[in-house]
């Protein structure tokens, strides 16, 4: 892919340039890569509103990542 990089007078990237038949394959391959946003459904941000208050009653359930990571990969 021939991505082009534009940068502020800084030297920070600010946005990315896709050559127009690159864009196209991507939207070929990707159905709706180029809607943009997304709608999430009400119930989704429930779920994650009511795990986001069970982590916070009780964080003693919570694993932590890096060591859960590391036990799986063992197994691996």
């Amino acid at each position: 892919m021939n991505l082009q990089y534009i940068t502020d007078s800084d030297g920070q990237t600010t946005g990315v340039f896709i050559p127009i038949k690159e864009w196209n394959d991507l939207k070929a391959k990707f159905k709706g890569i180029e809607i943009e946003g997304s709608d999430i459904p009400e119930w989704h941000k429930d779920i994650v509103r009511e795990r986001i208050e069970n982590y916070k009653a009780d964080r003693s359930k919570s694993l932590d990542f890096d060591k859960t990571m590391d036990e799986i990969e063992k197994d691996l």
